[in-house]
């Protein structure tokens, strides 16, 4: 597993058998970031669920301006902070480009954000995703956490098809067929308050 495109291409990724990580697939995330690159050119992006942070640090790699990473995983974390270092060196970034949060991601989207974000990837176990989507959903929504034009990535298995209220399927990336992984990109159904 490796960073697809950018200055860091062909960075491998440290991807602990452990840590029970299921890594985006290096084809599935060309593809994602082939369909909205012209956002990602210094975006400000959160990655959830980070696990190897191929997400956040593809995003870093192909131009983002700073990415925060969320993983709770102790041993995870461990792997990803020496993915964000190879990044940052590959790439010639200062350090403050890449922020590592080592938390629970509900804990971490609770609190009122301090910070709005161009883009939010999010790619949680499978087996959580319809438990955990409403409320994660319903917290980014609420805290304010995106940028005017700010969007979400959501990484889902083909056949598994989610709606949340206040929020918009604006595409989808991928095959919606089962055993095909899909990216689905929602906004705010609404304008966010002030924007």
């Amino acid at each position: 597993m490796r960073i697809s495109g950018g200055k860091a291409r062909g960075i491998p990724l440290k991807v602990s058998k452990k840590g029970d990580v299921r890594p985006a697939i290096e084809t599935t995330r060309e593809r994602l970031f082939s369909s909205i690159f012209q956002s990602v050119e210094n975006a400000t992006v959160l990655d959830l669920f980070a696990g190897s942070g191929a997400y956040g640090l593809e995003s870093l790699s192909r131009g983002a301006k700073q990415a925060t990473l969320v993983e709770k995983n102790r041993l995870v974390f461990n792997d990803l902070k020496t993915n964000l270092a190879a990044v940052l060196k590959s790439a010639n970034l200062k350090g403050e480009a890449g922020r590592l949060v080592n938390r629970d991601v509900l804990d971490f989207v609770k609190e009122p954000s301090t910070q709005n974000y161009d883009i939010i990837f999010i790619d949680p176990p499978y087996i959580e995703i319809e438990k955990l989507g409403p409320r994660l959903f319903e917290l980014l929504l609420r805290n304010h956490c995106l940028s005017k034009d700010g969007f979400i990535v959501l990484e889902t298995p083909g056949e598994l098809k989610m709606e949340f209220p206040g929020w918009t399927v604006t595409r989808v990336v991928g095959k919606e067929k089962r055993g095909s992984p899909v990216h689905r990109i929602y906004s705010p159904a609404h304008p966010l308050p002030g924007q």
